[in-house]
């Protein structure tokens, strides 16, 4: 790894982050580095979600530094918002699919939506991203004929399209069993180690945490500081 692609993908220096019009995080310094797997802990209501809205362009952010993959979050445009959106993957904890389509038409959509217009190039990209998450087979199911476990593949398939330097995770366990949550985790670690794909992860799971080791932020009163387990 050369020393530009140690620059930092995400960085925020004595940032603070509203949500509405309450500050949720106060004079926060983060850095995250291309490769990184990370962590933001914290009780329900601490900001987390906040900080992944920040940084694809949602909420206001005020401070000395608030960059992400290029973009300076503190003077963001907003016809700069959809190509900040297409460097980021992101995976809700609700999955967010579209119900009225298949697997396949899911991912096209979002395709078409960032521009892909080759049709086999479309179906190529299609076809590695199902493969990645182990869902080849799924293509033309509808999400309600799969299980929460296959829904969240297909949701980290979708945030694969665009090869992201990084991935935001919100929760992206909460909605599923012991058991399917570790191979949802564990596939997030494939990611992360096979294609150096970097990782924030929103979670309150500390069994998670521990299992599957990273660095870990927590916030608490509006603070965002590292911890070590």
């Amino acid at each position: 790894m050369d020393a530009e692609d140690k620059s930092p993908i995400v960085e925020f220096v004595k940032a603070d982050i509203t949500g509405g019009d309450n500050l949720v995080v106060s004079d926060m310094d983060l850095t995250i580095l291309p490769g990184q797997f990370v962590y933001l802990t914290g009780r329900v209501g601490t900001g987390k979600t906040s900080v992944i809205r920040t940084i694809i362009g949602e909420n206001p952010v005020t401070g000395e530094k608030a960059d992400a993959l290029g973009y300076d979050l503190l003077h963001l445009r907003k016809k700069q918002i959809p190509y900040l959106r297409r460097s980021v993957g992101v995976v809700f904890q609700d999955f967010q699919l579209l119900m009225d389509r298949t697997v396949r038409q899911n991912l096209e959509f979002v395709l078409h939506a960032t521009g892909w217009k080759d049709k086999e190039k479309i179906g190529e990209k299609i076809r590695t991203v199902l493969e990645d998450v182990g869902m080849s087979t799924k293509g033309h199911k509808m999400p309600y004929q799969l299980s929460g476990g296959e829904q969240q593949r297909i949701t980290i398939a979708r945030a694969l399209l665009n090869e992201p330097k990084i991935i935001l995770a919100d929760e992206p366990t909460g909605n599923l069993d012991t058991e399917t949550a570790f191979g949802i985790m564990e596939l997030f670690a494939q990611i992360n180690d096979n294609k150096g794909t970097a990782i924030l992860m929103v979670t309150h799971n500390r069994a998670i945490v521990h299992q599957f080791p990273g660095r870990i932020l927590q916030l608490e009163n509006c603070v965002c500081r590292e911890v070590f387990d």
